[in-house]
């Protein structure tokens, strides 16, 4: 069976490696009630962390490749697509806004600098802020690569039907809304 080219011998260990059965184990069927239950739970929870883990990874494998072939990481592209899209930000929202600690985004904005792709502008609100701005070039860049990107996404993502890609995207969504709220519980 090939789909698009690749063999899906080809395709990583993430689709051959076997997941433990749905089914009860040994030691779940001689429990009872509600022990049995929340043996069920845990491991259809464990399970969905597995499988959600291993489908990023391979989904992001997919888009590093991409990335790449234009001699930036995942994160650097992450940032010169966050600033073409939203336009010049201070250095702590593009921090947020790509999930990287502050060390992180000085040492990552430097290598843009570097790279002649980004530049620092001062904020005149606060002097001790900077701006992260696109430079000429590096709006030409991503202006070139963004299409290519969405073209990527959109294969890596190509498992599902549009239906479900949308589904997924509710089911994910609810999710992380429930995650993020279990932390402010206590």
């Amino acid at each position: 069976m090939e789909r698009e080219g690749l063999a899906w011998s080809d395709v990583p260990i993430y689709l051959s490696t076997k997941m433990k059965s749905t089914a009860p184990s040994s030691r779940a069927q001689s429990r009872t009630g509600s022990s049995a239950t929340s043996d069920r739970k845990q491991d259809a929870a464990l399970k969905l962390w597995v499988v959600l883990a291993r489908s990023f990874n391979a989904v992001s494998a997919r888009l590093a490749e991409n990335v790449a072939r234009h001699e930036l990481t995942p994160t650097e592209f992450a940032i010169l697509e966050v600033l073409y899209h939203k336009g010049p930000l201070l250095l702590g929202e593009v921090q947020r806004k790509i999930l990287v600690t502050s060390g992180g985004i000085t040492y990552l904005v430097d290598r843009l600098v570097e790279k002649g792709l980004v530049k620092r502008e001062e904020c005149t609100e606060d002097r001790r802020a900077r701006y992260a701005v696109l430079t000429l070039a590096g709006t030409a860049l991503i202006r070139k690569i963004f299409p290519q990107h969405s073209v990527a996404i959109e294969r890596a993502v190509s498992g599902l039907t549009l239906a479900e890609q949308r589904e997924a995207v509710q089911l994910l969504k609810k999710l992380g809304l429930a995650a993020a709220a279990q932390g402010d519980e206590g």
